[in-house]
């Protein structure tokens, strides 16, 4: 089946104007127009890593039931910006993935590639983190875990990983490749720390963002700067590339924190609260125990009560009026908002273009979504 644009973007579209960012809903459009023939091929080449029809060999070496577990989490509609993010900034360089004007011509296969590996790392993670943290739902679905096992899911996100290097190291960059690996090490390193917190309910600004920092801005960074790379950008223009890809993750992940305590389970498809009750501490909550002195002893027995009765209704009820009643979802919310704009600040450095504006509405949707 060929792959509908409209998995893409159209979800931003449809939620920024039921907000009403009627402007941001057309900004996506067309980003969505233009990058039609990019993005059919893209998610393609994604559900094409884990063809069941193809991967014989691959069959072999990792077994079929985790190349089931990971075409299951692919096959979920995910938002794709890390690999979006690859594509417009090999864009920014005039490099495109296709090349609709010219019949015939060969898909950019080196930007494709390195688009993908982004995308696979990123899915390599939740399989691994659904593991570690017990998930049940991913996608407005059961998590791989649950469908397939926790060794199944283990594996499939080992097999990820080692595609998306071997996609990278394909494509001939030396340093992109070094950088990856780095990137991966940083995304572990934040999830043992985060892992080693987990139920001491001591909040700290510092913990939170250098896991921030390595298990989701590493990878957005990541994705502009290759995509720049591929396009042939300068030095210069990759350091600022990176510096609007880490603001960027960041202000994504704020959102995140934010839709757990205010997003609607079917839409955002994961439980209200989810984070919590695994023993993680996000935005809201740090702030919230900063402006209120008796949020974390009140916190410890809602958990304590929710964990001894099993019906969780009204100590969630009861712990989201505390948090909002000190402010802090807003807070985050402008704290995201405040990242999009270093984002932005430092895209507004780049000469004017259709990839620049299209990175520009890519930031704002991110810190405008419902989901």
């Amino acid at each position: 089946m060929t792959p509908d644009t409209r998995d893409v973007l159209l979800p931003l579209e449809d939620v920024s104007r039921r907000v009403g960012l009627a402007p941001l809903a057309v900004r996506l459009e067309e980003l969505r127009r233009w990058l039609q023939d990019d993005l059919v091929e893209l998610e393609t080449a994604i559900q094409a890593t884990t063809d069941l029809s193809h991967a014989a060999t691959t069959r072999e070496e990792v077994g079929d039931l985790a190349l089931r577990a990971a075409r299951y989490l692919l096959a979920r509609p995910g938002k794709r910006i890390r690999p979006l993010c690859v594509l417009l900034g090999a864009r920014l360089g005039g490099r495109e993935l296709t090349r609709p004007t010219a019949p015939g011509a060969p898909l950019d296969r080196g930007v494709r590639d390195l688009a993908i590996a982004c995308e696979l790392v990123h899915n390599a993670t939740l399989l691994h983190d659904d593991v570690i943290d017990e998930g049940t739902e991913r996608r407005g679905a059961p998590t791989a875990r649950m469908v397939f096992g926790n060794s199944a899911s283990v594996l499939a996100g080992d097999h990820l990983l080692v595609h998306a290097l071997k996609l990278v190291e394909s494509v001939g960059h030396r340093r992109l490749l070094s950088s990856l690996l780095e990137t991966i090490h940083e995304m572990v390193s934040a999830e043992a720390i985060q892992l080693e917190q987990r139920g001491r309910l001591n909040p700290s600004r510092e913990v939170y963002l250098s896991v921030v920092q390595g298990k989701t801005a590493g990878l957005f960074r990541w994705g502009l700067v290759a995509g720049g790379t591929a396009g042939g950008l300068d030095g210069d223009t990759l350091a600022t590339l990176g510096q609007a890809g880490n603001a960027l993750g960041v202000a994504f992940q704020l959102m995140d924190d934010v839709l757990d305590l205010t997003g609607d389970t079917a839409t955002t498809g994961k439980d209200v609260l989810a984070d919590l009750r695994e023993g993680k501490l996000t935005w809201p909550f740090i702030l919230a125990s900063e402006a209120d002195p008796g949020f974390l002893p009140a916190l410890e027995a809602a958990l304590s009560a929710m964990a001894d009765k099993g019906d969780t209704a009204d100590g969630v009820r009861a712990i989201l009026e505390r948090v909002r009643a000190t402010g802090a979802v807003e807070a985050t919310r402008r704290f995201a908002e405040a990242q999009a704009q270093l984002a932005r600040d430092a895209l507004a450095r780049l000469p004017e273009s259709m990839a620049r504006g299209a990175l520009e509405a890519v930031i704002d949707s991110a810190v405008s979504r419902r989901a």
